[in-house]
């Protein structure tokens, strides 16, 4: 089995209120030549969670290096939630409330079954460009998931 240390938040880059399934992101995903959907897990406007690519298969969801120089697509989790976009088309955190608590009740379930040692939003996976050890948000590649992940989860790592 695969060690998985990292979990990654994303937002599906639609705009408030659209709701889509994990099946809908599976078909953008193929449209876009995926083998299926890239995250393991998507959270709808409601706060049901489902399932997406299985957690035995390395993911497609942020090619970025993390530790030891590897892919985070190889030892992540990829969590999207559903929004991410105001109804004119740019970056908002657009979590429901409900979002919101399944997010919570997700990692912190995740945090419990994997060593994980770091959560990350997709913005904080871009690279270094100017080599001071901090992804800063003139080096974000993307506004993905549009909220500080790293600041919002920090405390469910507190106790490894």
């Amino acid at each position: 089995m695969k060690t998985i240390d990292a979990i990654i938040i994303h937002c599906s880059a639609t705009k408030e209120g659209q709701d889509i399934t994990a099946r809908d992101i599976d078909m953008m995903h193929k449209q876009r030549g995926f083998s299926e959907i890239g995250y393991n897990f998507v959270v709808k406007l409601n706060g049901d969670v489902e399932t997406g690519r299985s957690l035995l298969k390395d993911g497609a969801h942020c090619n970025n290096r993390g530790f030891g120089g590897l892919s985070y697509n190889k030892h992540s989790i990829g969590i999207c939630y559903v929004g991410g976009l105001d109804a004119g088309g740019k970056a908002k955190d657009t979590r429901t409330e409900a979002q919101k608590r399944a997010l919570r009740v997700l990692i912190a379930k995740l945090v419990k079954e994997y060593p994980i040692k770091e959560i990350l939003g997709h913005r904080d996976t871009s690279p270094d460009t100017d080599g001071d050890g901090i992804v800063e948000p003139h080096e974000w590649t993307k506004m993905c998931p549009c909220f500080d992940a790293k600041e919002e989860y920090k405390d469910l790592l507190a106790w490894r």
